[in-house]
């Protein structure tokens, strides 16, 4: 599938959503990895908008891409909002405790990069690349 190109807005959120949809189910994976796929996916492209570009007065694209190999899917999210690395959160403290004990924010990161099966961000000629990639269940069909 064709990289997509959309504008760094809330509005674009579903549009992102329904490529990895489409990218998951072309790539055969089940309901379930799909659904993690998504949600990752879906964490860190509401970061860009709204911490990267709305909260700083910028505007931007986000380019999403996705890549079907024989054993994996991997879609790729790149921007060019301020630097941010989801590696430099802490692990959220206190996720024993009631929600109402919490301290607000944090979680969402913290589950996005956990619920794929690989996750890589790197800021490269000042270009955010956020990379999620999940394995391809044997047998299933493969096409780029």
């Amino acid at each position: 599938m064709d990289a997509l190109i959309v504008p760094g807005t809330l509005d674009s959120l579903t549009i992102i959503r329904d490529y990895v949809g489409a990218m998951g189910e072309k790539a055969g994976l089940d309901r379930k990895a799909l659904y993690r796929l998504k949600l990752a996916v879906d964490e860190i492209a509401t970061n860009i908008v709204t911490h990267g570009y709305e909260d700083n007065g910028l505007e931007g694209d986000i380019v999403i891409s996705g890549r079907i190999q024989s054993s994996a899917l991997t879609i790729q999210l790149e921007d060019t909002s301020l630097e941010y690395n989801p590696y430099g959160k802490e692990e959220p403290k206190h996720l024993d405790k009631p929600i109402s004990e919490r301290p607000i924010g944090g979680l969402g990161v913290f589950l996005a990069v956990r619920g794929v099966d690989e996750f890589h961000y790197e800021f490269v000629n000042g270009h955010n690349l956020h990379t999620f990639t999940v394995k391809i269940p044997s047998g299933q069909p493969k096409s780029s």
